[in-house]
């Protein structure tokens, strides 16, 4: 038999997914839920905790608890490389009309907040083993975060990491108000005669920190993907390490593999 808990977390998640609660409506205070339905205020409480790690509510400190809103969910496909490859050495005005984000999420750049900051950084071991320099040499930090202009998370966390000297023939390469730059990355290390070869990327999952949880407003008990995308030249050199970190709710990640015909 059902506990009392769970009857009220089925009521609610019942009547937020009849549209009766609306994404942002605010749920009545957890006295007044616990009249209506003639049970304990802990009893409530633990229907509500429920429901907020099904990922349905949002309980925010001194202002009540809300419906969450749904975010733009993300579909990450394999061909994208491919795809920004292509655009890379078209005319700008054909690049500057959209990029990967928008070609993940379907929406269109006027609905996107872009950030970008760049730092330079002496090259921790891991990074330089990676690149084949010497640890300490110079790379150019670039962190990124895009967001839909109606919401406060953004999509993903991204740090991507270039060898400075590597690109520093195109001075707008270390200036982070070029950003975003139509075409992206490929397109900008074809600037200084950078042609990229392969990807390869790695796949991880593990919980958030306290840190990502916040900034990417995670659920409780959601986790995050990690992928580490190296991109190789013509040469075999890493020209390129990105750090991507992608909440576990709303991203898909999408391989398609063609095989060769027998």
């Amino acid at each position: 038999m059902p506990k009392a808990y769970e009857l009220i977390a089925d009521d609610l998640r019942r009547a937020i997914r009849a549209g009766e609660l609306a994404p942002g409506d605010k749920l009545p205070a957890e006295t007044e839920l616990a009249a209506r339905y003639r049970r304990s205020v802990p009893t409530v409480q633990n229907a509500l905790r429920v429901l907020t790690e099904e990922g349905l509510i949002d309980r925010r400190h001194g202002r009540g608890t809300f419906v969450r809103r749904p975010r733009t969910p993300a579909v990450r496909a394999n061909s994208r490389h491919q795809w920004e490859k292509d655009r890379a050495r078209r005319p700008l005005t054909e690049r500057v009309g959209t990029g990967a984000t928008e070609r993940d999420t379907g929406l269109d750049v006027s609905d996107l907040v872009f950030h970008a900051e760049y730092q330079d950084i002496p090259a921790p071991t891991d990074l330089a083993r990676v690149f084949g320099v010497a640890e300490g040499t110079v790379l150019l930090r670039r962190t990124y975060r895009t967001r839909h202009a109606s919401e406060t998370a953004p999509f993903n966390l991204v740090t991507s990491y270039l060898v400075r000297d590597l690109v520093a023939g195109d001075p707008d390469l270390l200036d982070a108000s070029r950003e975003p730059w139509p075409g992206g990355t490929q397109s900008q290390l074809h600037t200084v005669g950078i042609e990229v070869d392969r990807v390869e990327e790695r796949v991880t999952a593990r919980p958030p920190t306290p840190e990502e949880a916040a900034e990417l407003e995670l659920p409780p008990g959601t986790s995050v993907i990690l992928l580490r995308k190296t991109s190789y030249d013509v040469r075999g050199r890493a020209v390129d390490v990105s750090d991507i970190t992608l909440p576990g709710d709303r991203t898909e990640l999408l391989f398609v593999t063609q095989l060769e015909r027998w």
